[in-house]
């Protein structure tokens, strides 16, 4: 494994580790928001199916498209520059930016933090995981 120049990969790394809580305390959120207005999970087979398939957890597939796209950075044996990182950085900025008017992922992603206050703590700390990237 080639190390990242300028403290690329540790950047990343920081960046995809962030993303990927948020993204599981936004799956945990529409989990239950299913379960509340659907029907009942029964088993984490179903669960998986669901969030793989069904149009309730599409709006979180371009966030795990998003966080798949940082793993393969990290894989690639060239390794990213410093200014690939900072152009991933921004770009997880802009996506995980709620909009009430918005569509597709930015409004749905409001719409999660109206409803569930587990989702604005973990926005809160993503926005740490940020603010530590800019240093």
């Amino acid at each position: 494994m080639n190390p990242m120049p300028n403290g690329a990969r540790e950047r990343l790394t920081d960046l995809r580790n962030g993303l990927l809580r948020l993204h599981m305390n936004l799956l945990d959120s529409e989990k239950n928001a299913y379960e509340r207005d659907v029907a009942r999970i029964t088993s984490p087979a179903q669960y998986l199916n669901l969030a793989l398939n069904d149009p309730w957890f599409a709006w979180l597939r371009e966030l795990s498209q998003f966080i798949v796209m940082i793993d393969e950075t990290l894989d690639l044996e060239e390794p990213a520059t410093l200014e690939e990182a900072a152009r991933l950085i921004a770009r997880a900025r802009a996506l995980v930016a709620p909009s009430e008017n918005g569509e597709g992922f930015s409004h749905r992603y409001y719409e999660a933090m109206q409803r569930d206050p587990g989702v604005v703590v973990a926005h809160g700390e993503m926005m740490r995981v940020f603010a530590g990237l800019a240093k």
